[in-house]
């Protein structure tokens, strides 16, 4: 692919100094690009690769310091989120797959929309619908009364349990189950655990991506819901009947027990968890490895176990490295009072 400077500089709106006619054929890390790839800088940490890199031009922020000559320069007001433009529009990823492999399972009863892809060993069961241009990629399962929407993009070994319901743009990547049954048990008098039938769904709304080996419970009664926007990373536990608000994005090894509702525009960080039924409001930002043990309403930055706002947080912990001073502290202290203690006691 050879893409002109002019063109990619009107795409993001950018100003170009330098070679107005050069040819990209690539994008490229500051650090590891080559001569044809176009960069970007906007990180002060990152200034370090400007002298060295071989990139033939770089999108930098309107005003840098253009102390190389050899560089073509595009500058824009945001660096970052320029270059990711154009990778989307020029470079994304293709999956090519295309109309339904002789391998693949579709029972008589399915509605497939138009121009969609079914790879190989793919099962499709009974009353499925699947809305145009979606793929399904190889050893797929799509339980009975799956409801798939268009554009969707459905990776290799996926599960999609009976029900369950995925709206238009979502991409689920390679090993996730979507309406597994809750965990759900209840002891009888002889303390034995008792299977509550997990009889809901799961409902994913639209422009949702969910991250590999992903579980998403299906709710005992009602639906799990995954709301309109959302990013799951990898490795996600979402217990059954949460309700996740939209444009919320949860990070890697992150849990969500059975009930609980999070709001529009949360951050669940790294390893976070939260206990059941609970509640978090809009806005509000869980930091990696915290555990949230109440509901949380005001929007702001929380951490630790229990999580509390982020700024109590800190100030516990920068004390904490001081606790045995403290201990030793405390100790003079209580022998400084028993010894007055006991000489005030002779007088």
């Amino acid at each position: 692919m050879k893409l002109n400077i002019r063109e990619i500089a009107s795409l993001i709106e950018g100003k170009i100094s330098g070679n107005e006619f050069l040819e990209i054929s690539n994008v490229a890390k500051i650090e590891d690009a080559k001569s044809g790839d176009l960069t970007f800088l906007y990180l002060s940490s990152y200034e370090k690769f400007f002298p060295t890199t071989k990139a033939s031009a770089i999108i930098v922020k309107t005003g840098f310091e253009k102390s190389r000559n050899d560089l073509t320069y595009i500058e824009t007001d945001a660096p970052e989120k320029a270059f990711f433009a154009i990778v989307r529009k020029y470079f994304t990823p293709q999956f090519p797959l295309s109309g339904i492999d002789p391998t693949a399972f579709v029972d008589s009863t399915a509605q497939l929309g138009n121009n969609v892809a079914i790879g190989k060993n793919v099962v499709v069961s009974s009353g499925c619908i699947i809305g145009d241009n979606t793929k399904v990629f190889h050893n797929t399962t799509l339980a009975d009364n799956v409801t798939i929407g268009a554009d969707c993009l459905i990776h290799a070994n996926v599960s999609v349990r009976e029900d369950c319901k995925l709206g238009n743009n979502v991409i689920i990547h390679s090993g996730t189950v979507i309406g597994s049954d809750g965990f759900g048990y209840s002891p009888n008098e002889k303390g034995e655990y008792i299977k509550i039938p997990q009889i809901g769904n799961v409902i994913v709304e639209d422009d949702v991506e969910i991250g590999s080996n992903v579980s998403i419970d299906r709710a005992a009664i009602g639906s799990t819901v995954i709301k309109r926007g959302c990013k799951i990373d990898n490795l996600v536990q979402v217990a059954h009947n949460v309700v996740i608000g939209e444009h919320t994005v949860i990070s890697a090894q992150t849990g969500v027990s059975g009930s609980t509702k999070v709001g529009d525009h949360c951050i669940l960080a790294g390893q976070a968890g939260l206990v059941g039924h609970i509640e978090l409001g809009n806005n509000v930002v869980i930091t990696a490895q915290s555990g949230v043990s109440k509901s949380i309403l005001k929007p702001g930055y929380y951490s630790g176990s229990p999580a509390m706002e982020m700024r109590s947080h800190q100030r516990m912990q920068a004390q904490v490295r001081f606790i045995p001073d403290y201990a030793e502290r405390i100790k003079e202290l209580e022998n400084k009072v028993k010894s007055l203690t006991e000489l005030l006691s002779k007088k």
